[in-house]
């Protein structure tokens, strides 16, 4: 992985509460811990915010409301949409809003990474089993190479997560899976531990198996 083209993608760390996620706590100090180590190395970091606008307009359809129309997710008018404090950007960084779950839907995030020559994404955040999914869907299809930092991922349950995350290293050909602790050993060119799939679609899960299964990316 050459530093010099790689960039940190976190998508949606925000103080947004609403869907009540598993673990935020540490995947924040986690976050952290990440976001100081690339700074060292002076990688770019890249911050998504999930947007909907108060007025209502440019929602996605069915976008859950409050009693007075307004959106119950993400609402423009609320702190809510802001980076936590903990991790929050630093001058230099770049913040992408983006008004749907994808990172890369229409939304000027291709363009930077280009623009700073990045081929390999480093990437984590919520939730799982939407922002996060849809984005690197969206990375893969826009032929970037992926490392999924797994422990700054949650969702709002463990079965979402799970399956989630082993969907998506089942038909990402390119995916590497990374803990925080072995992606900084990588960035600082120690010896580290990663999980990539040796043929596809190679986690078969059922409801009964998942975590026995799951066990095989950690």
């Amino acid at each position: 992985m050459n530093l010099d083209k790689t960039a940190l993608v976190l998508i949606d760390l925000q103080k947004e509460s609403n869907f009540d996620l598993q673990q935020m706590e540490q995947v924040i100090q986690n976050a952290k811990t990440l976001i100081d180590g690339f700074r060292t190395k002076n990688i770019p970091i890249i911050y998504t915010r999930q947007v909907n606008r108060a007025d209502g307009v440019g929602l996605s359809l069915g976008e859950p409301l409050n009693e007075d129309g307004t959106p119950y997710f993400y609402n423009s008018d609320n702190d809510n949409v802001e980076i936590i404090d903990e991790i929050k950007p630093e001058d230099g960084d770049i913040i992408i809003d983006k008004y749907r779950w994808s990172a890369f839907y229409q939304t000027s995030l291709d363009l930077m990474l280009q623009s700073l020559q990045v081929e390999h994404i480093v990437i984590g955040g919520v939730v799982t089993d939407g922002c996060l999914f849809t984005s690197v869907y969206d990375a893969y299809f826009r032929d970037y190479d992926i490392h999924l930092v797994k422990d700054i991922c949650a969702a709002s349950n463990e079965g979402a997560h799970m399956s989630s995350l082993m969907i998506l290293a089942n038909w990402v050909y390119n995916l590497k899976i990374y803990d925080t602790d072995n992606m900084l050993k990588r960035i600082n060119g120690e010896a580290y531990n990663a999980w990539e799939s040796d043929k596809v679609d190679s986690l078969h899960f059922t409801p009964e198996n998942m975590r026995e299964v799951f066990h095989n990316i950690e």
